[in-house]
């Protein structure tokens, strides 16, 4: 509930800090007063959007702020969801910058405006006549029957199933047209894919052939080198082996006199075998030079299939090539097992619906149950209102669609007159009665959720006498189960109320300026006096206003 709030350089307030409490909270005010002002902070407060205008002083800030005790409301995950500190004594604050720009912050935590648009109706319901349109929205009709019925838990749970099977029936979409696009290439596919598991690839063999082609095309050359490598090595006159032995033989001959000749002698040995070994390798690699016609017309045609195949996919190398090898692989083993998949998730689909029937049939009998007194109810409260042939007809039929709160349809029908023709609540229904059909609603609702704090915005209008004291004796039973506020201009609603404010304008330094004070018990006396007969009030209304207030215990 709303226990607390401040305004700083708004419209015509310039400062205001005013403390709520639970019950019948009464608002009252002349015309012009500054009651729309007041709804037009808790509006800013709660996210609604702000310019300038709203700015008292244009060189200030503008700030309300609003102290909520939501610890009956649920909001523990909501809060969570958003990052936001939980407190039980919440404090939400609005800032509008003389830039025009506007800050928001909930528990000094700032937020965005869509999150105080997700907290606004948990915490507050502003009722105008202008909410009244919203009887004849379905969704909300559903709410009150489902409300009625306890079917909170199953609506939600239908929902989130709900949500889970259209996911799944977008998913299975998903397949069949991919599978359809993957059908219209499947040919061309596995023609590419037969293609190059033909060509039996490996990693590695383009480098392999191109290094084996060089050496065919240039086999002449090498031939020539080796055979002149292997003259320089082994020419017994002077060749590198007769000459290193020589040299050898000689450092023989003195490495006793000398650890130095020693050592030379030695590392002459290393060289000497390690000559004889690259000669004996010239020899063999001499031997195996030989021009092989076939050899090389074998690795240019494989060469050629394989650039023709990099040419074709637009690659460079085999690894390539192979890493499209298994795309396609993949993509022709998801065509040929598409329908399996397809078939698993239509599978699932199906398990999903049959739960979700199950939800919704639970769902609808709970309705049925409670339409009767749902019917009963509202017409012996619209009947008290002063709509003496006030009547309804609530119709649940199941259907086969699944819509966004079950598997009904509905048919909400009101007539006000005797003998009339049910009609749709928007048709045949005044504003005066939508007034009071609402508040209706909303005392059933309260006895059967926990609603917000309630704000009644002159619902009484139009009415007077006995109908008045009825709505007044409404909104008191109302305030045993939630915080309720009214702004009336009626006596007998204003005298009902726990607790009594009064919205006035005074000229400060000779500027205009609305405020809000709550009444004592002698001002409260004084202002239903006037309420009853003007400003100009007789004794007798005062003793009428005592006498309106007498189950207040006000002497």
């Amino acid at each position: 509930m709303l226990v607390n709030l401040s305004i700083e350089n708004y419209a015509l307030i310039n400062q205001l800090s005013i403390d709520f409490t639970d019950g019948l909270s009464i608002i009252t005010g002349e015309t012009g007063a500054g009651k729309s002002i007041l709804l037009g902070a808790l509006g800013l407060v709660l996210g609604n959007r702000a310019d300038l205008s709203s700015l008292k002083n244009t060189d200030k800030k503008c700030i309300v702020e609003a102290t909520f005790l939501i610890d009956n409301y649920n909001l523990k995950e909501l809060f969570e969801e958003e990052d936001l500190d939980y407190e039980s004594n919440t404090i939400i604050r609005r800032e509008i910058l003389p830039s025009g720009k506007s800050r928001a912050f909930v528990n000094d935590t700032p937020v965005t405006l869509s999150v105080l648009n997700k907290l606004k109706n948990s915490l507050m319901d502003i009722h105008s006549q202008h909410q009244t349109l919203e009887l004849s929205d379905i969704n909300f009709q559903f709410s009150i029957i489902d409300a009625l019925a306890k079917n909170k838990e199953r609506v939600a749970s239908y929902k989130r199933g709900l949500k889970k099977y259209n996911s799944l029936l977008k998913e299975l979409k998903e397949l069949e047209e991919n599978k359809e696009e993957a059908n219209q290439q499947y040919e061309y596919n596995l023609h590419l894919l037969n293609e190059l598991e033909e060509a039996k690839l490996e990693t590695n063999e383009q480098e392999v052939l191109e290094e084996r082609l060089h050496k065919l095309n240039n086999v002449e050359d090498i031939k020539l080198n080796l055979t002149e490598a292997l003259q320089i090595s082994i020419n017994e006159e002077i060749g590198l082996q007769t000459l290193l032995h020589q040299l050898n033989v000689n450092l023989q001959k003195i490495s006793s006199f000398s650890s130095e000749y020693e050592e030379l002698s030695s590392r002459i040995q290393s060289v000497k075998i390690e000559l004889n070994d690259i000669v004996s390798e010239l020899e063999r690699a001499n031997e195996d030079v030989e021009f092989n016609p076939n050899e090389l017309e074998e690795i240019n045609d494989r060469l050629q299939l394989i650039y023709s195949l990099q040419k074709k996919h637009n690659v460079s190398s085999i690894d390539e090539l192979l890493l499209i090898y298994n795309e396609l692989s993949e993509k022709i083993g998801l065509i040929e097992n598409s329908s399996e998949v397809i078939n698993k998730k239509q599978a699932e689909i199906n398990d999903v619906a049959k739960k979700l029937d199950n939800v919704a049939k639970l769902i609808s009998v709970e309705r049925q149950k409670v339409i009767p007194k749902l019917k009963k109810e509202l017409e012996t409260l619209l009947i008290d209102l002063g709509i003496v042939n006030a009547r309804f007809s609530i119709k649940i039929t199941p259907c086969n669609d699944y819509l966004s709160n079950g598997k009904d349809n509905l048919e909400f029908l009101f007539s006000a007159n005797k003998g009339g023709e049910f009609g749709e609540l928007k048709k045949v229904a005044s504003g005066g009665e939508l007034s009071r059909i609402m508040l209706s609603v909303k005392k059933i609702l309260s006895e059967n959720t926990h609603l917000p704090t309630i704000i009644f915005d002159e619902i009484d209008t139009g009415v007077s006498g006995e109908v008045s004291n009825k709505i007044a004796i409404i909104m008191e039973q109302m305030s045993k189960n939630m915080q309720v506020m009214a702004i009336t201009h009626l006596p007998q609603i204003a005298s009902k109320g726990k607790q009594h404010y009064k919205v006035y304008k005074e000229d400060v330094k000779g500027v205009t300026e609305s405020s809000l004070k709550l009444l004592s018990q002698e001002e409260r006396i004084n202002e239903i006096a006037e309420m009853l007969h003007g400003k100009s009030y007789s004794e007798s209304a005062v003793n009428h206003a005592k006498e309106l207030l007498g189950k207040k215990n006000i002497k």
